[in-house]
């Protein structure tokens, strides 16, 4: 798969969220999500800035990388401060005028995205990442924030095979699901196996003691963090799989731990 075909999955992405938030009230766009303090809004907020500095990225290198400086200089321990540095222009927009600005910046990503080509590397707040790499991380963002919102209003996304990209992440990240812990990461195999929405099989790693194999869908909701495992119908067998599954984060930033068990909370 090249890297158009990545962006064309991640539009598609962003269309069915969409689907799910035009037809919401302006009321619904203040109900809590599951992430602390994050209101839909502030979940639609959060895609749109960073749509726009993915798209800066692309366009202007040295423009993205002043930014880049410029934000962590201003970045402080306080996640309110955070909230209003990326959140605070966004909220003071309507529900409408906020739907409005997210559709003009993923449109804006997409027509930058189309001059990437398979050997382009995009500067992002860690390391600089392959264009492929670039966009999927993108299109696991717009579905994981997506879960939120469709758990915050009971809706159903149709899951599809463009899991897979999510899947992939979650399988490449195993490693950095311990480094960003200051752990060690293991060198032991495990074997994913992972049932697509097609019916597909789509399999990672070699047959051993450590395995992982159940549904696409639940396997991308724990490495995303909106699922605790033992909330999913993954079968996980191995004292390294079951430990990998525990810590699974196949996004950047800060250790976080996800979820509790729902009979726990």
């Amino acid at each position: 798969m090249d890297v158009h075909a990545v962006l064309d999955d991640l539009v598609a992405e962003q269309q069915a969220l969409d689907a799910v938030v035009a037809p919401l009230t302006p009321d619904q766009w203040s109900l809590p999500t599951p992430s602390p303090r994050w209101s839909i809004s502030d979940q639609i907020g959060h895609l749109t800035y960073f749509d726009t500095t993915a798209a800066l990225a692309i366009t202007d290198p040295e423009a993205f990388t002043a930014h880049r400086t410029e934000l962590a200089g201003q970045l402080v321990s306080d996640e309110l401060a955070l909230d209003e540095l990326t959140l605070g222009a966004f909220r003071l927009l309507t529900p409408l005028e906020q739907l409005t600005e997210w559709r003009h910046r993923r449109d804006e990503l997409e027509r930058v995205g189309r001059t990437l080509d398979d050997s382009t590397r995009v500067e992002w707040y860690g390391p600089s990442m392959g264009a492929k790499s670039f966009l999927t991380a993108r299109l696991m963002e717009v579905w994981a924030h997506g879960q939120d919102i469709c758990d915050a209003v009971g809706a159903e996304r149709p899951p599809t095979d463009r899991l897979r990209h999510i899947a992939q992440l979650g399988v490449i990240t195993r490693g950095w699901s311990y480094l960003v812990r200051g752990e060690e990461p293991p060198d032991t195999q495990v074997l994913v196996e992972l049932a697509a929405p097609s019916g597909a099989v789509w399999t990672w790693g070699e047959a051993g003691p450590n395995r992982v194999i159940g549904p696409a869908i639940d396997f991308c909701l724990v490495v995303t963090q909106r699922r605790h495992v033992e909330d999913t119908a993954l079968v996980v067998e191995g004292d390294d799989a079951r430990d990998w599954m525990s810590k699974a984060q196949a996004f950047a930033g800060g250790p976080t731990t996800g979820p509790a068990p729902r009979g726990t909370r």
